[in-house]
């Protein structure tokens, strides 16, 4: 299963990274929300792994902008926000 990873915090992102491979996942990583747009839009992903709170552009406005443009890829959404 071809998986995108897109989470600015580089020892996160790693985590996630080694976790998905050993489980038989090939991984994408990128680290901002402007790279990660750029893949999951020209990319064929199973499902992709977003951060809410990227630098560039943030995750909701990158999820936003693939919904409009009807990209059906399952996102699993992360965030590190609490109230």
């Amino acid at each position: 299963m071809r998986t995108l990873v897109v989470e600015d915090d580089k020892d996160l992102a790693r985590q996630l990274t080694e976790a998905l491979v050993e489980n038989g996942y090939a991984v994408d990583t990128v680290h901002d929300g402007k790279e990660g747009h750029f893949l999951g839009d020209t990319e064929p992903y199973d499902v992709i792994v977003l951060d809410i709170g990227l630098r560039v552009m943030d995750g909701i406005e990158v999820l936003e902008q693939w919904r409009a443009a009807e990209k059906p890829t399952p996102v699993l959404m992360l965030t590190a926000r609490y109230r």
